[in-house]
C-alpha cells in the first residue's frame, strides 16, 4: 500500500511538472505554428522559396520563440512582473549559446519570476510613500540584469551542451534504426498523462533544433501521431459492446479531426491490455516515418490530422500519411484481437473514465462526451450557482452584465467548448453579452460572471471574489445555461 501511494505521488509530481512545462509552451503554440508555416513556405527547399522572407526563420527561432517561453514561464510564477524579468533573463541564455535556447528559456523564465517574487517580498512594507515606482522598476531591472549575466556566463553553455548531447543521442538512435522503440515508452506515458513532460520537456526542444538545421524533424511526430489511438477506437466501433461501441465513432472524430487524444485514454484503461495495441501502432508508425524520411516543420497542436498536414513540408506528405495509416492499421489489428478474445463489460468504459480522472487529478475535458451517452435523458441536478457569501442566485439582467468567462485550468479545452455552447444560446435568445474562456489564473477583476466546473469553483472564487460564480458538473450539458439565459432576458 505504501508503495502504491509512493508511485501515485511520483506520478502526480511528474504530471504537475508536465502541466508546468505545458503552461510555458501551449500559450505560444500559435507562434510555433507561424514559424513552421514560414519555414515550410520560404526556405530554399520550401513550397515558395523566397530568400528575403526566409530571413525571418532564424530570428524567430533564435529570439522570438525562446523569449515567449521565458515570458510565459515567469508569468506563471509571478504574473506580468515575473514574465518581464523571466524574458529578460532568457536573453542571457539566447546570446550565450549557438543553438535555439528552448530548454534554457524553460529554466530562466520561471527562475526570473521566482527571483523577482522573492525580491518583492524582501521590500514589502519597507518602501516609503512616493518611492514605490522607483523601487519596483529598479529592483526588477537589477534582478533581470544579474540573472541575464548569470545565464550568459553559466547556464547558456551548460544547457547548450546538454541539448547537443541529447540531440546526438537521438541522431544515433535514428542512424541505428532504434528510434521507433521510443514509442514503447511514449504510448503508455500518454495514458498516464505524462505526455506533457515528454513532449514539451524533451522532444519539442530537440525537434526545433533539428528543424532549424534541415527544415523538418521526425520528433514532432512521435507523440502527436493520431494513428495508434484511432486504431483502437475503430476496433471498438467494430468489436466493442454497449456504451464503448456507441461512443467510439464520436470519440474517433474528436480524436482524429479535433486532435484531443485524451478521449481515447478511457478505452485503453477499460482494457489495459490494449496498451499493447497503441505501442505496436506507435512503433510501426514511427518506423514508417523513418523509412520515408518524413518529418514536420513545427509542433502540431492539437494532434489533429489537419495540424499534421498543415505542418508537413514539401515532399513529405506520402511518408506522413503512410505513417499515420500504418499506425492505425497495426493498432486496429492488435486491439481487435484483444477485444475478441477478452470479456467485455458494458460498465468498463464508465469505470475507466473515473480511473482516468483520478490519475489526472482533475475533471477531464472530454469525459463528459463518453459518460453522457450512457443515459441521454439523465440531467445533472447538482450544478449550483455560487456567490462568495451565499448559494442563492443574485438578480442578474442584460443591463448590468458585460463580461461572462468560462474558466478552467488551461483556458483552452473544456472552457472553450462551454463558452461556444453559451454563445450559441445567447445568439438564439438575442442576448448581446461578451462570452469568453480563459485560465483561472488569468481571470480579470472586472468579470461579472464566472462559470467553472464544480471542482475548480473555489479557486475561481479566491481569484475574483466579487464576481458571480456558477458551478457546473458538465460543461457540455448543464441546465444552468438555460436558467442564465432566462434570467438575463427578464425585464
Amino acid at each position: 500500500m505504501v508503495e502504491n501511494k509512493s508511485q501515485s505521488g511520483i506520478r502526480a509530481k511528474v504530471q504537475r511538472f508536465g502541466s508546468f512545462l505545458s503552461g510555458m509552451i501551449m500559450p505560444n503554440i500559435a507562434a510555433f505554428i507561424a514559424w513552421g508555416i514560414i519555414t515550410a513556405l520560404f526556405i530554399e527547399t520550401g513550397w515558395l522559396p523566397n530568400e528575403s522572407l526566409a530571413e525571418l526563420v532564424g530570428p524567430m527561432i533564435t529570439y522570438l520563440l525562446p523569449l515567449l517561453i521565458g515570458f510565459s514561464g515567469g508569468r506563471i510564477v509571478y504574473g506580468l512582473r515575473g514574465g518581464v524579468v523571466g524574458a529578460t533573463a532568457t536573453m542571457g541564455v539566447i546570446v550565450g549559446a549557438d543553438i535555439p535556447m528552448f530548454l534554457g528559456a524553460m529554466i530562466m523564465g520561471p527562475l526570473g519570476g521566482y527571483a523577482i517574487k522573492q525580491v518583492d517580498k524582501l521590500f514589502e512594507n519597507r518602501i516609503r510613500s512616493g518611492f514605490e515606482m522607483l523601487v519596483n522598476n529598479f529592483s526588477a531591472g537589477i534582478t533581470g540584469a544579474v540573472l541575464t549575466i548569470i545565464a550568459y556566463l553559466g547556464i547558456g553553455p551548460v544547457v547548450s551542451g546538454i541539448t547537443k548531447a541529447l540531440g546526438a543521442g537521438v541522431e544515433a538512435m535514428i542512424n541505428a534504426g532504434l528510434l521507433p522503440l521510443v514509442n514503447l515508452f511514449i504510448e503508455p506515458a500518454k495514458i498516464l498523462f505524462l505526455n506533457n513532460a515528454i513532449n514539451h520537456g524533451i522532444l519539442s526542444p530537440l525537434a526545433v533544433d533539428q528543424a532549424q538545421q534541415v527544415g523538418k524533424s521526425i520528433l514532432f511526430l512521435l507523440e502527436t501521431n493520431p494513428g495508434p489511438g484511432l486504431g483502437v477506437l475503430i476496433a471498438f466501433m467494430v468489436f466493442g459492446k454497449g456504451i464503448s461501441k456507441q461512443t467510439a465513432p464520436g470519440a474517433a472524430v474528436i480524436h482524429f479531426l479535433g486532435g484531443i487524444h485524451e478521449i481515447y485514454f478511457p478505452y485503453i484503461l477499460s482494457k489495459p491490455a490494449l496498451v499493447l495495441a497503441v505501442m505496436a501502432g506507435g512503433v510501426s508508425g514511427t518506423a514508417t516515418f523513418a523509412a520515408f524520411g518524413a518529418g514536420l516543420t513545427s509542433t502540431p497542436s492539437p494532434g489533429s490530422i489537419f495540424a499534421l498536414m498543415a505542418l508537413t513540408p514539401k515532399g513529405n506528405f506520402a511518408g506522413v500519411i503512410l505513417g499515420v495509416l500504418v499506425a492505425t492499421l497495426v493498432s486496429f489489428v492488435v486491439a481487435s484481437v484483444i477485444l475478441r478474445t477478452s470479456k467485455q463489460d458494458e460498465d468498463d468504459l464508465t469505470e475507466a473514465t473515473t480511473r482516468m480522472e483520478a490519475m489526472k487529478g482533475k475533471k477531464s475535458q472530454v469525459s463528459d462526451q463518453l459518460i453522457s451517452r450512457k443515459d441521454d435523458e439523465e440531467v445533472t441536478t447538482t450544478d449550483e450557482p455560487v456567490n462568495r457569501d451565499t448559494n442563492e442566485v443574485p438578480s442578474v439582467n442584460e443591463e448590468n452584465i458585460d463580461k461572462i468567462i468560462f474558466a478552467c485550468d488551461a483556458g483552452m479545452g473544456s472552457s472553450a467548448m462551454g463558452a461556444s455552447l453559451l454563445k450559441n444560446k445567447f445568439k438564439k435568445a438575442g442576448i448581446e453579452i461578451n462570452v469568453t474562456n480563459m485560465a483561472i489564473n488569468d481571470l480579470p477583476a472586472d468579470v461579472d460572471i464566472v462559470i467553472t466546473h464544480k471542482d475548480l469553483t473555489e479557486r475561481a472564487i479566491q481569484k475574483v471574489p466579487e464576481a458571480h460564480h456558477i458551478s457546473v458538473d458538465n460543461f457540455l450539458n448543464s441546465p444552468k445555461y438555460d436558467e442564465l439565459v432566462n434570467e438575463l432576458k427578464k425585464d
